[in-house]
């Protein structure tokens, strides 16, 4: 359905998100963040299961119900809709291969990513426990896709993570679109070195070691690869992650530096380390003295530029 083009990043997005009137009670749940930020860089895929599968708006709201262990999406009118649900979410993964994200509607019986209230079939309580049913049949097809919820990208770490990840997954279909070769392989790892540094030094390793003897079973060791990458890249960096990056990249203008420039920059990352200052400070002089004394392996490092700058990730982290 959406097949994968170079030059666009797709990211699929819950309908009433980008402001169309598709809730069960006619309204929508607009987020700005997508519609007037990171619109300016992707192509987003709206899509509203619920009107998809023909409830119509205004419709009676959906609720998910614990029967025997077995979660069931039923409206208010007693109308169970949990294959078609399910169902449309097998058949439209089908067609997403081309998508490189996905921001969900939090709460939604449909497209919830977590916490999703349950309610028992006893009729007796309920709990934040579930998973919309158009969100999990999405999230089992294509578990390398970054998702993430509305309400979630509020949070600064995990806004500039989620764009994190939908970038990075664009490059590395844009490296299987060019055609896979053990040279490219490892010009991909060698860009991606400090920024899985920063989320987990393990999976750096492990996949170095990984992608170490090429000389057979590359299509798998990719494979394997690019798993180990979107699970890294899915932890949170904190600071102690940034820092111990951030002090590698120092250390390789250790001789063109004069001390005060050297000064400035250990005291620059020492205060992002002590929270005094974001995580934007400490790369900005490492960009500035990048331009004065040019590095071609420093350049390529896509920590230092892991998504637009206009998006502003960084000022807040």
């Amino acid at each position: 359905m959406y097949k994968f083009d170079p030059q666009i990043i797709r990211v699929g997005i819950s309908g009433c998100l980008m402001g169309q009137q598709v809730r069960f009670d006619g309204g929508h749940k607009r987020s700005d963040f997508c519609t007037e930020e990171l619109a300016r860089f992707v192509e987003f895929v709206p899509v509203c299961p619920e009107m998809a599968i023909g409830l119509g708006t205004p419709r009676p709201s959906i609720r998910l119900i614990n029967r025997e262990g077995e979660l069931i999406a039923q409206t208010a009118r007693g109308e169970d809709v949990t294959a078609a649900l399910r169902e449309y979410g097998r058949r439209m993964a089908e067609g997403f291969s081309g998508l490189s994200g996905y921001v969900l509607c939090a709460k939604s019986p449909s497209c919830g990513m977590e916490r999703v209230r349950v309610y028992h079939d006893s009729g007796k309580g309920n709990a934040k426990e579930g998973t919309g049913l158009y969100a999990a049949e999405l999230m089992r097809a294509l578990p390398l896709l970054p998702v993430e919820e509305d309400g979630r990208l509020n949070d600064p770490v995990l806004r500039e993570n989620f764009v994190t990840r939908l970038y990075a997954l664009h490059d590395w279909q844009c490296l299987l679109h060019r055609g896979l070769t053990p040279s490219r392989l490892i010009a991909f790892h060698s860009r991606y070195k400090y920024l899985l540094m920063a989320h987990h030094r393990d999976s750096y390793q492990q996949l170095g070691q990984l992608l170490s003897d090429l000389s057979c079973e590359v299509e798998r060791k990719a494979d394997g690869y690019i798993q180990g990458l979107m699970q890294a890249l899915g932890r949170r960096a904190g600071r102690t992650g940034h820092t111990n990056v951030l002090q590698h990249l120092q250390g390789y203008f250790k001789r063109q530096l004069s001390s005060r420039q050297r000064q400035e920059l250990a005291r620059t990352i020492h205060q992002y380390r002590e929270g005094i200052l974001p995580l934007l400070a400490p790369i900005t002089l490492l960009r500035h003295y990048l331009e004065e004394h040019p590095n071609d392996y420093l350049r390529q490092q896509v920590y230092l530029n892991p998504h637009p700058e206009a998006l502003r990730l960084r000022y807040g982290i």
